[in-house]
């Protein structure tokens, strides 16, 4: 007599095994694999450096970049049309040898980030300062970007 399979059960044990194959990976593999996404670290293969907050009021566009470490006549900061364009390069740990390090987080290297903006900016008047270790980019609105108060006429 042949035994009936129940195709959910077996659905439901092939999960648990790919589920088991993948925790498995994620513990034991993940560092030689950058591309791989995890649950616990949102974007590994999508993060960009340097990490921004963009904010926003009626005249000014605040972009505030973290890029600690980085020698400010090494930042590249333009904009064209309305796109701001950060560039640069992070120094390397000096003096230690790249197999003496058990976990080596901090990359370095040349980067740059292109970041959309969300309205036309006035390009001649973008300010940028170096404080802390954090990029701090004012960018003031164009005119045309702006509000205009319209007044009701009463008729």
């Amino acid at each position: 007599m042949r035994k009936w399979l129940d195709p959910f059960k077996e659905l439901e044990l092939l999960k648990k095994e790919m589920d088991e194959l993948f925790r498995a990976f994620e513990e034991d593999f993940w560092w030689d694999m950058p591309s791989f996404r995890f649950s616990f670290l949102p974007g590994v293969s999508a993060r960009s450096y340097p990490l921004i907050n963009i904010a926003e009021d009626k005249d000014n566009l605040y972009i505030e970049a973290l890029a600690p470490g980085l020698n400010p006549e090494n930042i590249e900061v333009s904009v064209l049309d309305n796109s701001l364009r950060i560039a640069g390069e992070k120094p390397p740990v000096k003096d230690i040898k790249p197999e003496a390090f058990h976990r080596n987080e901090r990359s370095s290297g040349k980067f740059l980030r292109t970041i959309s903006l969300p309205v036309n900016v006035d390009a001649e008047k973008v300010k940028a300062e170096y404080k802390n270790g954090i990029l701090l980019i004012t960018l003031p609105k164009a005119e045309s970007a702006k509000p205009k108060q319209i007044t009701v006429s009463v008729s």
